[in-house]
């Protein structure tokens, strides 16, 4: 299958059922055009019934899902190793993804973004240890330490490579320039950043830079963190204490009400479809890939089976140009950062 090819990817596979599979980057591996996050399995979103969470594992893979993604930071650990056993039964037929680069600590106020060598090889061989296996296909560098030149960090990703520990490399909310300094050090097959209807400064560079070099493009909390579903216009009265959702400025006050008004074409879509809001926009961000000559595979996250079901169903839908255009002010007028702090992430780098 040719780049080009990849581009149209909102096909399912009408001899099995299960959703269809797309290069992830220029000889990256096979993967079902949705994923599946699995951060919200260990933490930030409130209570988890670990039960369920394994069910919708099994769900997922059920459905065609293959790329399973997660991060030593997640839970502290925690996420690896809840993986592990799922890893091990399924291991020839899933990708596995996980990230360094973040730092925590015992103080849960202190958070660190490392890229330096040593820590690069630290954390691969936590990762490694935590998740049970020899080789991760996937290996991505959270968040970027500008301080830190690729030469080092990429060029330690691609020692481990090299040692056969790592088969592919990836980025995490890094800017166009940035994506294309990284691959002169070593090709990179994915960039993960947040892309819904919500959220579109990747399409600034960093978009247009993954679709020239033929490098995957990830899109996580495509739903708006859960936003987009249609379930919240006052995080504080509907969220739990546990859930980090309550401390974002998309869901604070004001600007809760406010987003939830953007949704009002979303929902008529979703009604001429007799689909869901979520469905929508997920299908939204699936037809990026057509938009933008790109391979695209968003990876929404879900602890429960019935919303895995409907995450993938809506790799089944094909929005028309008039439901585009009604879509495509929303962003524009979305109320308060991604972040408290968006000094984390590219926008603040993004050119």
């Amino acid at each position: 299958m040719t780049h080009t090819d990849n581009a149209t990817n909102d096909a399912t596979n009408d001899a099995t059922g299960k959703i269809a599979q797309v290069e992830l980057g220029k000889g990256g591996p096979l993967v079902g055009i949705q994923g599946l996050g699995c951060m919200g399995i260990s933490e930030f979103y409130g209570d988890t019934d670990e039960a369920a969470a394994h069910d919708t594992l099994d769900a997922a893979l059920e459905a065609g899902v293959t790329l399973f993604d997660t991060a030593d930071v997640y839970g502290r650990g925690r996420n690896e190793e809840f993986l592990a056993p799922f890893v091990a039964a399924h291991r020839d037929e899933i990708t596995l993804a996980t990230k360094f680069g973040i730092e925590r600590t015992d103080d849960p106020q202190f958070r660190a973004v490392r890229n330096d060598a040593a820590y690069v090889r630290q954390s691969v061989e936590g990762s490694l240890r935590r998740l049970g296996v020899d080789v991760i296909d996937l290996y991505y560098m959270h968040r970027r330490d500008p301080q830190v030149p690729f030469a080092e960090s990429v060029g330690a990703m691609a020692e481990l490579v090299a040692e056969g520990k790592v088969r592919h490399l990836g980025l995490s909310e890094v800017t166009g320039a940035e994506l294309r300094e990284a691959h002169a050090v070593h090709p990179i097959a994915a960039l993960q950043s947040e892309w819904s209807l919500f959220s579109r400064d990747v399409e600034q560079s960093a978009v247009g830079a993954a679709a020239e070099l033929g490098v995957a493009f990830v899109p996580y909390s495509p739903l708006g963190r859960g936003f987009l579903t249609g379930a919240f216009a006052d995080a504080g009265a509907e969220l739990s204490e546990g859930d980090f959702r309550r401390y974002q400025p998309r869901f604070t006050g004001d600007n809760a009400k406010a987003n939830a008004a953007l949704l009002a074409p979303v929902r008529e879509i979703a009604a001429a479809h007799g689909a869901t809001p979520a469905q929508i926009a997920l299908a939204w961000v699936q037809q990026r890939s057509a938009v933008h000559g790109l391979t695209v595979v968003p990876i929404p996250g879900t602890r429960k089976r019935t919303r895995l079901t409907e995450n993938t169903a809506a790799t089944r839908i094909t929005l028309t140009p008039a439901e585009l255009a009604l879509l495509e002010p929303i962003a524009s007028h979305v109320a308060g950062d991604r972040y408290p702090d968006m000094s984390s992430t590219s926008k603040s780098r993004e050119s």
